[in-house]
């Protein structure tokens, strides 16, 4: 048992979904998305340093000497796995640790739109599930895979920095790679990938130039890729992906994506009515003639107002705020709540203002 364990266990305990331990500062957990100091001295640097030093073995402690920062999964047997990244900052060192639960969740569990299940089925393209850093990304696609793996006879190569969700294989084959630990990096795990006979292709983090450029001739040999983007919304997504590109290659992988992408699904989390646990909000871009000729055509910054018009023609497409909009209509979000994610809040508060009042 390590000495980190205890405040770990508390964690688990308590349902927060991290642990902030960092040298000069009181140990924090992470509640329902908020900061709440536990009742613990302040962190010395020496302290900090045998507390979270001696979850390294010793390759990973001579890494960490070099980069100064380590990423790793650490499990508690019968409490829970998380995913830790240690660092150096201005008052010695710090970690997070991110609770990953034991069980895989499923769609439904999650309440996630039906449009999710439907981008599942998809024999190839490009799936792009986004959203910022904390936003649930990481849970929506393990129920992705989770659904794959249980309605198909597909093989699904993940990569991931590092693991989190474990998958075991149900109807098809799964298989999980770590970076830094079984490959060298994202693209290096994609070039191998290639040539171990996938169906499916989920990336972890679409971090650089080589890496997107190796999902996207992915997605054109005819395998369904799913990665992950830090971003804000579903335009901002394209955006990134567009903007990463040499300049001279631009025209030619807006033309690629026009044809390739098959979704953006952009996450936010929002505090539920009752002030218990968090809502998954989300925004869902599909695949559609209109959207297409807007890529080619390099006028994504007109997909926010193409995605509010589709929000109600059932076609599975919705717009943040209409998210918003209708987890406000049935009472699981506050109104309050929602104008702080919303990009139009007062159109959503005259929205609102037309629903009845129990």
């Amino acid at each position: 048992m390590l000495r980190i364990d205890s405040f770990l266990r508390l964690v688990a305990e308590q349902g927060a979904s991290d642990l902030h331990f960092h040298a000069g500062n009181v140990p924090i957990i992470r509640h329902e998305g908020e900061l709440m100091p536990l009742p613990f001295r302040i962190l010395s640097e020496v302290e900090t340093g045998r507390f979270l030093l001696e979850l390294l073995g010793e390759e990973q402690r001579a890494q960490f000497e070099k980069t100064k920062e380590a990423d790793l999964v650490y499990s508690i047997e019968g409490v829970a796995r998380f995913r830790v990244n240690i660092f150096v900052q201005s008052q010695g060192l710090g970690a997070v640790f991110r609770v990953i639960p034991n069980k895989v969740p499923t769609l439904d569990e999650l309440n996630l739109p039906l449009a999710l299940r439907r981008l599942t089925q998809l024999a190839n393209g490009l799936v792009l599930v986004t959203g910022p850093t904390g936003s649930g990304k990481s849970t929506t696609l393990a129920a992705m895979v989770d659904e794959i793996n249980k309605t198909s006879q597909r093989h699904v190569i993940s990569i991931e920095d590092p693991i989190e969700f474990l998958h075991k294989p149900i109807k098809g084959a799964i298989t999980q790679r770590q970076v830094g630990k079984h490959a060298e990096s994202f693209s290096s795990a994609l070039r191998s990938a290639l040539r171990e006979s996938p169906d499916v292709l989920v990336v972890g983090e679409m971090r650089d130039l080589e890496t997107i450029q190796l999902a996207i001739s992915a997605a054109e040999t005819g395998v369904l890729v799913i990665g992950t983007l830090h971003s804000n919304s579903a335009p901002k997504a394209i955006d990134r992906i567009i903007d990463v590109i040499p300049e001279e290659s631009r025209d030619q992988v807006r033309s690629t994506l026009s044809v390739l992408l098959r979704g953006v699904v952009s996450q936010h989390l929002a505090k539920h009515a009752t002030g218990e646990g968090r809502v998954a909000v989300m925004e869902v871009l599909l695949q559609s003639y209109a959207l297409s000729n807007l890529i080619r055509e390099n006028k994504v910054f007109q997909i926010d107002g193409y995605l509010d018009a589709a929000s109600y023609d059932g076609s599975g497409m919705q717009s943040l705020d209409a998210s918003l909009f209708k987890l406000v209509k049935q009472g699981e979000v506050t109104l309050e709540e929602a104008l702080k994610l919303s990009n139009q809040p007062e159109s959503l508060k005259r929205l609102a203002a037309e629903l009845p009042e129990d």
